[in-house]
């Protein structure tokens, strides 16, 4: 599960909507790609416009589309390697809205796809990969289902391992590890960067609609633990560097007419400026054709936005997270399904949460004005959730973003 650091949990909640930047000047990083499966747009008219004959166009005419609503599942690495579990998800999106599940390409543990590519290879892990992927894809096509590849970037404990001279290092010269023991690769470092985009475009090649990343962050600073020290730094900040990240991948993915999106913290929405871990809204929107903010209720300490008990108040935490990466994106000159928030379908906590709290989650987003979202569950388990979704997709958006 991907944890917030508690000092940024403290220093994040106190922000107001007055502390926002008034960031009035922007642009977009690419022209939006057309969607593919069941990504539906929504006309200017409020219908949902089937994705179908966009996702035929020449790139030329199809980055003109709507970006598509996106309702998914996420599908961790030993989910999407069993044919079972597969099965009962394909089986929930065939009777649901759900049109999209973000699959484990790369995560902690390696690869989860094979590779022809010397360079992808060496860096494969020990966990093994989706068996028969290709067909996979290919059944997820056949249900109108886009598959996402999910591809966890700096926290790489298997590429940090195989490439030691790439590394984030202490300032005695020797490699810096986390509070688990654990190894990060260094982001400042082109030649990892290269290794994430060569993942990325073998998971093209095998049928992905969509690239999304994520661990785009430094680790904590703790100060527990040594300074970080990062090769090949020139000067550059590190939300500069993220930021840079995205946007050379998204010009890179541009070309094939794939999707770029990012997953982010979910205090990054309401900070005025970049969290220790160097996320900054003003800089990954732009880079990016679509952010995932993981604004868990659980994630928000007691207090946040005046709420008592946070993960009590599902709603009220999406709906306020959510327009304020709106408000941001506004100021960005960004429009569309530009935001599509991560959705806590697991429990932290009390209260123990049930399908209702999902459906308050879904409600906030919409009333924020946007239409998409995925669910989270680590063990990629949804069955006692799926009360709270609807049989078709049909857009809710309070105000069209």
């Amino acid at each position: 599960m991907r944890y917030l650091p508690f000092a940024a949990v403290l220093v994040a909640c106190s922000t107001s909507a007055a502390d926002l930047p008034d960031t009035s000047t922007a642009t977009t990083a690419g022209a939006p790609k057309a969607p593919s499966a069941r990504g539906d747009t929504v006309a200017a008219t409020g219908t949902v416009v089937r994705d179908s004959a966009a996702a035929a166009l020449p790139s030329s005419q199809a980055a003109t589309q709507e970006l598509p609503i996106i309702r998914g599942l996420y599908v961790n690495r030993f989910a999407a390697q069993s044919l079972r579990r597969m099965r009962k998800l394909i089986d929930i999106a065939d009777s649901t809205e759900i049109n999209a599940f973000v699959i484990d390409v790369k995560d902690e543990f390696g690869l989860n796809i094979p590779t022809q590519d010397p360079a992808v290879q060496k860096n494969a892990g020990t966990a093994g990969v989706i068996p028969n992927v290709r067909q996979l894809l290919d059944t997820l096509k056949a249900h109108d289902i886009l598959a996402v590849a999910r591809i966890v970037v700096f926290k790489d404990s298997v590429a940090a391992r195989v490439n030691p001279d790439h590394v984030m290092r202490k300032p005695d010269g020797t490699p810096w590890r986390d509070k688990q023991g654990l190894t990060w690769v260094n982001p400042y470092d082109e030649a990892i960067w290269e290794y994430n985009f060569r993942v990325a475009d073998e998971a093209i090649k095998l049928g992905f609609g969509e690239i999304q990343f994520d661990y785009i962050r430094f680790p904590e600073p703790y100060k527990s633990l040594p300074p970080q020290v990062f090769p090949n730094q020139k000067g550059r900040s590190k939300p500069d560097v993220l930021a840079q990240f995205l946007k050379t991948a998204n010009a890179r993915f541009d070309k094939v007419n794939i999707r770029t999106t990012a997953d982010i913290f979910g205090l990054v929405t309401t900070v005025g400026g970049a969290l220790e871990i160097g996320q900054e809204w003003e800089k990954v929107s732009p880079a990016v054709d679509v952010v995932l903010p993981m604004t868990y209720p659980s994630h928000y300490p007691r207090g946040a936005f005046g709420v008592a008990r946070p993960n009590a108040e599902p709603y009220k935490i999406q709906q306020i997270a959510i327009a304020r990466a709106r408000q941001r994106d506004t100021k960005l000159g960004l429009t569309g399904e530009r935001v599509r928030p991560w959705i806590q379908a697991f429990s932290l906590g009390q209260p123990k949460y049930d399908a209702s709290h999902v459906k308050e989650q879904m409600r906030g987003v919409y009333d924020a004005g946007y239409n998409g979202w995925v669910w989270w569950h680590p063990g990629s388990l949804y069955e006692q959730f799926v009360p709270a979704l609807e049989k078709k997709l049909v857009p809710h958006a309070k105000t069209a973003p």
